[in-house]
């Protein structure tokens, strides 16, 4: 099966209506360990992001994401905007120039964006951050598909796996950015930066061409 850059602004359409249905949730969730602003902010990001998509439906697929990248490092405040817009200059990167592209590439430019992730917040897993998502959703896709499984198949088990790694945020001790200054009170919450990675793991699921 062959992506189109369309693909990848269907993505981020969605991205943008979940993060705004959910806005109200992850700036709850973020009450209770950080600022109390992650829904806002992110919400505020795609918003920016949508405003460009017009400008940006003849480009390659490469170019959308490095655009998005950009835009959320400029608008979108606390850890998230830097963390988020490296984790899609990445993928951009791994994809730069292309307009069709196979599950492969999807994988890729997934392994790219949480290995910018990884640098540049430097949180293993475990610590409390949207890195306990994305990095079990990465394995659960590289898996799948290295097993055979199609790309529809292999995007569920990775949206899966994520809200797995998610959902395991909740009893964990944070150990990086705000949560961190809470020191074991930050145990019992759910991580806001992991939900917002399933969000999006979710948008790219529904993105993706039925066979």
């Amino acid at each position: 099966m062959t992506l189109s850059p369309e693909v990848f602004l269907d993505w981020l359409q969605n991205a943008a209506r979940l993060l705004e249905q959910n806005r109200d949730y992850l700036t709850d969730l973020d009450a209770a360990i950080g600022d109390a602003d992650h829904g806002i902010n992110m919400d505020r990001g795609f918003r920016k992001i949508v405003e460009q998509l017009p400008s940006l439906k003849e480009k390659d697929a490469g170019t959308i994401l490095k655009a998005v990248g950009l835009t959320l490092i400029s608008s979108v405040g606390g850890a998230a905007g830097p963390l988020y817009g490296t984790f899609f200059l990445r993928a951009g990167e791994a994809i730069e120039g292309r307009t069709e592209l196979e599950a492969g590439d999807l994988a890729l430019l997934l392994r790219k964006g949480v290995e910018g992730v990884l640098a540049r917040g430097r949180a293993p897993r475990g610590a409390k951050t949207m890195v306990d998502a994305l990095s079990p959703a990465l394995a659960a896709m590289e898996t799948a598909l290295q097993e055979g499984r199609d790309l529809q198949a292999a995007m569920r088990e990775s949206v899966a796996a994520g809200e797995k790694g998610m959902k395991e945020t909740i009893p964990m001790i944070a150990t990086k950015g705000r949560a961190s200054y809470l020191g074991p009170r930050s145990a019992g919450h759910q991580d806001p930066g992991a939900t917002s990675s399933v969000l999006i793991l979710k948008a790219l699921a529904e993105a993706l061409p039925h066979p």
